[in-house]
């Protein structure tokens, strides 16, 4: 996703309450950041925050953290959370947005921070054979998530994409997480609860259908 250059990004972000600068700080007490001590929700790759910013203020149960390596595409995601909170009244006290390289996500989370759910929605495929150990769903990086996913938490994963959802359902089994639940056309399957995405949108429109599968942490690594 190519997102030309915001020069207020940065600034707006720095002066944002529910962004968090430096995550590695707060590895381990993420519950300490949060108004109320909560389940631990995660997104990976939250882009412009439309999954986001529709999911969080419909659930002040929960806590969530959006986590994304472009801050100029988070500072599109820090207004759009700022406008769904403000439309129903509410402050954003359960939601917290960063900017961070997931390959490296075990340094800002750890065992005691107990996620119990992630969210990776419609991520990079990387479909050449040398990119694929880049993917978001290969196994290392599920192994990676497993050290930091509370027993029994799981994985929620869409795509557009026929050969990284295959793939990603041989990853999942080789990590230890079991697939629960399984569609290749998301829309056709009675699923509820669906929140659809900016590139969901897109790519239904275009008669793509949509892969999707919950998988449940089975085995630490």
């Amino acid at each position: 996703m190519h997102i030309r250059r915001k020069p207020w990004a940065r600034p707006e972000l720095a002066a944002c309450r529910f962004y968090v600068p430096d995550p590695v700080e707060h590895r381990g007490r993420w519950g300490e950041e949060f108004a109320q001590r909560a389940p631990l929700h995660l997104e990976l790759g939250c882009g412009k925050g439309g999954f986001l910013s529709a999911l969080a203020p419909e659930h002040p149960e929960l806590n969530f953290l959006g986590v994304d390596i472009n801050s100029d595409v988070l500072g599109l995601a820090k207004r759009k959370l700022e406008a769904a909170y403000r439309e129903r009244g509410l402050e954003p006290d359960n939601v917290r947005i960063l900017s961070w390289d997931i390959e490296r996500i075990g340094m800002m989370l750890s065992p005691e921070d107990g996620v119990e759910r992630i969210y990776i929605n419609f991520c990079n495929p990387w479909p050449k054979r040398a990119q694929q150990k880049k993917r978001l769903t290969h196994t290392r990086q599920l192994l990676s998530y497993a050290a930091f996913l509370k027993p029994g938490g799981e994985i929620r994963f869409k795509t557009d994409d026929d050969g990284l959802f295959e793939d990603s359902l041989v990853y999942l089994e080789g990590a230890g997480y079991r697939v629960t639940f399984l569609t290749r056309d998301l829309h056709a399957s009675g699923f509820e609860g669906n929140i659809p995405t900016e590139h969901e949108r897109m790519f239904s429109d275009m008669g793509i259908p949509i892969k999707f599968c919950i998988a449940r942490l089975e085995r630490q690594p």
